[in-house]
């Protein structure tokens, strides 16, 4: 767990995706989610996270339904939903958080 707070400890906004290979409502997430991390360049950063392989960090976060998005700053997580969303919307969301 030590990991996951170096990962979310950044002074940018740091985008997490709780996703499983066999749901597909997550897969499908994973283009919208290269083109985020490319509209943010260096100002924010775009992780995955495998559920199957994480299910430890998964169930202290109390991920139920997939795929989960999280934005952390600071180490703080400052916004949560659940569900597939588009890239624009995700940019803009955080772009709230870009200093």
């Amino acid at each position: 767990m030590s990991k996951f707070g170096e990962l979310i400890d950044l002074q940018v906004p740091v985008l997490l995706d709780f996703y499983a290979e066999w749901n597909q409502e997550s897969t499908s997430m994973h283009p919208v989610l290269s083109d985020v991390a490319a509209a943010l360049g260096d100002k924010g950063k775009v992780i995955k996270i495998d559920v199957d392989k994480n299910k430890e960090l998964s169930q202290a976060l109390r991920i139920k339904g997939l795929p989960t998005l999280m934005i952390y700053k600071k180490g703080e997580m400052v916004w949560r939903q659940s569900g597939e969303q588009d890239a624009n919307t995700l940019i803009g969301i955080l772009n709230e958080y870009i200093q």
